[in-house]
């Protein structure tokens, strides 16, 4: 082998590659033989100049090139088409896709001769209380154009489902997906000889899957002052969902009834701005809409508390489950530090939640909330050997008798991976030590503690594996 071929020089600069590639041009050559010396040594110092030029913008575009290239390697957890996700692709899992090809056939029969009854025969379907209903009169939702103080959109949900229904408009539902957080659906309310369609919308993404919800799809809330026809002209509680929002900045916007000693809220309102100043005018509940409309007449405050309560905890769920997708995603050989770390926030989060350690307090005098909803949410209770339930109220300073939600029962919560799942009984395990302190579970009496971590052990086996092994 020839020596000299060991001895190559080191790739050259962008700029020396550039010069050499001018220099070996015949133009040059000539034209520099047919110059006087002061004009030549100008041209050269212009060649020089836009040699330089040349090579700054060549390095600009190689550091871009990089830059996407490491941006590409730096996916976010909130980017729902990355294979982790695949939110528009993958199967899906939730209530209503296991339901939509018998509504559509007609093998889960509707009522088709009214608007009410085809909502009523819908909701029975989805196993969904009617008494649930919770009524908005604020533009904060995908058919605005339809509703007003006189055409108030109505709002159900269990602890899967949640159903909005306009008068005279569509029906949008949001389905919730234990891998995928919510799915989002329209349909029309079907004459007896038209189709039933149930059509996934890609529409309802804009507000679902924004900062409210952690940037996944999830649940939102809204508390507007409105105006005389529904338009908002001031808003509370921005970006945020859960229990731990003052009742003080909650229910713009939405109609309330039964609980007419509580008045420190936004319910019930509309505003003008008079002179630059906004004026509160009270809009009593069926004052400028029929109750006839509905399935009941009722927009009670209980559903309301419980409705902040599930959609806090569901976006939180969802939010936890596309970090830990994605950080399992990118290593399949085991978690680096940082996404263990991230894990333990994660589960911390959700054991807080899950334990109502940040729930705000309840009225001074408590709250009665509607008999007939109460009995249909204690269908689903799932008592303890002595008879005790996560579903049990209180309703005097708290909602719940024993702090710990029954929507740790929930195939939201308990389809997500084990990882997760365990991670957050031991961080609830941990909040319940008998006299634990430094940590949100002081809030609670040692007694309560016994009775949840009793409750939670007979009633889900695998806390108990978790419980058994932690201890």
């Amino acid at each position: 082998m020839d020596a000299r071929n060991d001895l190559s020089p080191a790739p050259a600069f962008p700029e020396e590659r550039a010069a050499r590639h001018y220099r070996s041009h015949p133009d040059f050559n000539a034209t520099q033989r047919r110059l006087p010396k002061i004009q030549k040594t100008r041209y050269i110092l212009r060649m020089h100049l836009w040699l330089l030029l040349i090579a700054s913008l060549l390095t600009l575009t190689a550091s871009n090139a990089v830059g996407a290239d490491e941006a590409k390697e730096a996916p976010t957890y909130d980017d729902l088409t990355h294979p982790a996700h695949d939110y528009y692709g993958r199967a899906l899992q939730d209530p209503l896709s296991t339901l939509k090809t018998q509504l559509e056939s007609g093998a889960i029969p509707l009522d088709r001769s009214s608007e009410k009854g085809f909502l009523i025969s819908l909701l029975k379907a989805l196993k969904i209380s009617p008494h649930s209903q919770m009524l908005a009169f604020s533009t904060t939702s995908l058919q605005l154009s339809l509703i007003s103080p006189s055409n108030p959109r109505a709002l159900y949900f269990n602890d899967q489902v949640y159903l909005g229904y306009v008068p005279n408009g569509k029906i949008e539902i949001v389905s919730v997906d234990p891998d995928l957080g919510g799915i989002f659906y329209l349909m029309e309310i079907s004459s007896e000889t038209s189709p039933i369609r149930i059509e996934r919308s890609q529409r309802c993404m804009n507000c679902h899957a924004a900062e409210e919800t952690g940037h996944v799809p999830g649940l939102i809330i809204k508390s507007v002052i409105p105006g005389p026809s529904g338009g908002s002209l001031k808003a509370y509680r921005i970006g945020k969902t859960g229990h731990e929002i003052p009742l003080s900045d909650r229910f713009g916007g939405w109609v309330l009834t039964g609980q007419t000693s509580f008045t420190q809220h936004w319910g019930n309102l509309t505003g003008r701005y008079v002179s630059g100043q906004l004026e509160k005018y009270p809009l009593a509940p069926g004052a400028r809409f029929s109750w006839e409309r509905y399935p009941v007449a009722t927009s009670d405050l209980l559903p309301q508390l419980l409705h902040e309560h599930q959609s806090g905890f569901v976006n939180r769920v969802i939010e936890a489950a596309y970090r830990l997708r994605l950080a399992q995603h990118l290593n399949p050989q085991g978690l680096p530090t940082e996404s263990l770390e991230e894990l333990r926030q994660q589960a911390d989060i959700l054991a807080r939640y899950l334990l109502f350690l940040d729930e705000a307090p309840l009225p001074a005098q408590g709250i009665k909330g509607s008999p007939d909803y109460q009995a249909d949410f204690m269908k689903d209770r799932i008592p303890s050997a002595d008879g005790l339930s996560l579903r049990d109220f209180d309703l005097r300073t708290r909602l719940f008798k024993h702090r710990c939600s029954y929507m740790i029962y929930s195939p939201l919560f308990q389809k997500q991976p084990d990882r997760l799942r365990h991670a957050v009984y031991a961080r609830i395990q941990e909040h319940l030590a008998p006299g634990t302190k430094g940590s949100g579970g002081a809030r609670l009496p040692d007694a309560e503690k016994q009775t949840v971590l009793r409750i939670l052990k007979e009633t889900l086996p695998d806390f108990a594996r978790v419980e058994a092994r932690n201890r």
